[in-house]
C-alpha cells in the first residue's frame, strides 16, 4: 500500500485583501488606490505642474495665505501650491494660476481640508 503524503494549502489571506478592501487606517494604499482611480491625480506628477505649482510659490513669496497664518516658509516641501476653488477635474481651473494659493502644508491639511468637507467637496 502506498504512502499518501499530505500537503499544505498554500494561504489565501493575501489574495481575499483586494475583494474584501484595504486594512482599515492603511492611508498609504487609500492614496494609491486614489490616484489609480482618479484620472486628473496624475496630472499632480507632470512637469506642468510643478512648473506651474513653482510659478505661485515664487509669486506669492512662499508665503502662506491663510487668513492669520502668513507663515513664510523656506523649505518648499512644507508649502502647498492650493486650488481656491476646488477643480474636481475641471482643466480650466486647475490649471488656472488665479485660483492656486501658497499654503503652508500645516494650513492646507488642517484647516483648508476641513472647510472642503464642510461643503460637501
Amino acid at each position: 500500500m502506498g504512502r499518501s503524503r499530505l500537503t499544505t494549502l498554500k494561504p489565501k489571506l493575501s489574495t481575499l485583501a483586494p475583494r474584501i478592501g484595504r486594512l482599515p487606517g492603511d492611508e498609504k494604499q487609500r492614496l494609491r488606490d486614489r490616484d489609480q482611480n482618479v484620472e486628473w491625480r496624475s496630472w499632480y506628477k507632470t512637469a506642468r505642474w510643478q512648473k506651474l505649482r513653482w510659478s505661485v510659490l515664487v509669486r506669492d513669496l512662499f508665503t502662506c495665505k491663510m487668513k492669520g497664518c502668513g507663515r513664510v516658509e523656506a523649505d518648499t516641501s512644507k508649502l502647498v501650491a492650493d486650488h481656491k476653488i476646488a477643480h474636481r477635474g475641471d482643466q480650466r481651473l486647475f490649471w488656472d494660476d488665479q485660483n492656486l494659493q501658497c499654503l503652508c502644508k500645516d494650513c492646507h491639511d488642517r484647516l483648508k481640508q476641513r472647510e472642503e468637507r464642510r461643503q460637501g467637496w
